[in-house]
């Protein structure tokens, strides 16, 4: 998977960084940058995209 590959998102998970996208956007940061934060801030509520596989471990 290349990186930058969202396909392994949730579909709540692409709504989540729509929707911080958009209020990042509001508060006048440029559309790349308030797209970067808006995926850092998904990774790190969610710990990023769907696992899979057995033995996975979550925390």
């Amino acid at each position: 998977m290349p990186q930058g590959d969202k396909s392994s998102y949730t579909d709540k998970q692409i709504r989540q960084a729509e929707h911080i996208e958009a209020g990042y956007e509001k508060k006048g940061l440029s559309t790349k940058t308030a797209e970067a934060r808006a995926w850092a801030t998904v990774n790190k509520l969610s710990g990023g995209g769907n696992k899979s596989g057995s033995g996975r471990k979550s925390t």
